[in-house]
This record gives structure tokens, C-alpha cells and sequence, in this order.
């Protein structure tokens, strides 16, 4: 049931994943939902709305985001938690290193045996605040489904990315208020719809570039 709820929306996205993927997909929502149950990491925990609220949300922003960054390879999914929307996309797209930036231990905890029992190699935990982590490799793109305001996103994850990189938030309903308060340096690119299967819902893709 779950595979079939998946494979349709997937097919709705336009995303044509091969089988071992979406296997693992599904593994890591069987997964969580192990963990949920002592560590409550999220607030849906019915497979379910898990396929439509974590895995299609988080897919859904594929397109989007590839427009802005064509050459990303390095991304981080700043605030991670349960590993949203970072791990449905480094299943989707093993080319990109994916960086899971999370301060807290016990979610981190829950990441590190995500990332060993799914097999992702594409996948580094970083236990750490976004604002004390400082990476090697900047970001070609940092995503966040978990800030809830876009200057304290900005401020947060600002200097992980290059001249040339996207912050890059998802938003529920436009976020009209918050783009004009953004710090300075920081302007808003576009403001994207997104559409996820079977969710009534709004949803928007928020990119911010240097200014």
C-alpha cells in the first residue's frame, strides 16, 4: 500500500527513481517510525501522511531547486531533525554530497543509524549549530523546512554558501512579511509554488541569493 501511494506520487512529480531507491525510501520511513515512538522526532507518525507530509513534500522541491543551482553538488539541510527534507533528497539524487546540520543530540543520534542502516554514503551528520559550523567545502545550496523566519535563516546559514549559492527555505502559505525583512546583503530570487501530491495544502520554495 504504502509502495503503490508512493510510486503514484512520485509518478505525479515526474520523478522516476529507480526501485533500490524508492526501496530505501520507504526503509528510512519505517525507520523513523521506530524512532518516533521513543523519541517522538515528528508529530506525524501515521505511514500514510508520512509518504504525503515528509517524503512527497520533500521531494517536491526537486525541480525547483535544481533550476536555481544547475552545477549543486554540496548541499546542507540546515535544522535536519528527523532528516527533512536532506535524506529524500540525497536518496534521490546520490551525486550530491548531502550535509544533515543538526544541534540536537538525540536527533543526531536518530541521523547517524539512518545514514549506517540506509547505506548512504552521499550523507555526513553534523552535530552542530549552523552558526558554529563552518565547512571546508561551502555549500552550493542550503536548504531548511524548519526555520520559521527568513532573516534568522539568512543570519544562521548565510556564510555556508558561495557567492554564487542559494539559500533556499520551504514555506506553507507566501511568506509576504517575512521576505521584506530580510538583513542586508540578501535578496529574494524567486518565490516558487510547489505542488505535492494528494496534500491540500500550500507550499512554497523561498531561494535567496547575495546581493
Amino acid at each position: 500500500m504504502l509502495h503503490g501511494r508512493l510510486r503514484q506520487g512520485l509518478a505525479a512529480l515526474g520523478l522516476a527513481l529507480d526501485p533500490e531507491s524508492v526501496t530505501r525510501l520507504l526503509d528510512y520511513l519505517a525507520l523513523l517510525g521506530k524512532w518516533n515512538r521513543i523519541y517522538n522526532l515528528t508529530a506525524i507518525g501515521e505511514p500514510e501522511r508520512m509518504v504525503t507530509h515528509h517524503l512527497l513534500d520533500s521531494l517536491a522541491v526537486l525541480g525547483e531547486l535544481e533550476r536555481a543551482v544547475p552545477d549543486l553538488r554540496y548541499i546542507a539541510d540546515i535544522g535536519s531533525g528527523a532528516g527533512l527534507p536532506g535524506i529524500p533528497l540525497a536518496v534521490a539524487r546520490s551525486r550530491w554530497e548531502m550535509s544533515l546540520v543538526e544541534p540536537s543530540h538525540k536527533k543526531a543520534s536518530f541521523l547517524r543509524q539512518a545514514v549506517l542502516e540506509l547505506g548512504l554514503p552521499n550523507v555526513t551528520v553534523v552535530e552542530q549549530r549552523a552558526e558554529r559550523w563552518h565547512p571546508v567545502q561551502r555549500c552550493d545550496a542550503a536548504i531548511s523546512r524548519a526555520f520559521s523566519d527568513l532573516a534568522d535563516f539568512c543570519r544562521a546559514a548565510g556564510h555556508l554558501v558561495g557567492p554564487s549559492g542559494r539559500l533556499v527555505a520551504m514555506k506553507g502559505v507566501h511568506p509576504y512579511e517575512e521576505l521584506s525583512q530580510l538583513p542586508p546583503g540578501w535578496a529574494v530570487e524567486r518565490v516558487a509554488p510547489v505542488l505535492v501530491p494528494e496534500l491540500d495544502a500550500e507550499r512554497h520554495l523561498v531561494i535567496i541569493r547575495m546581493t
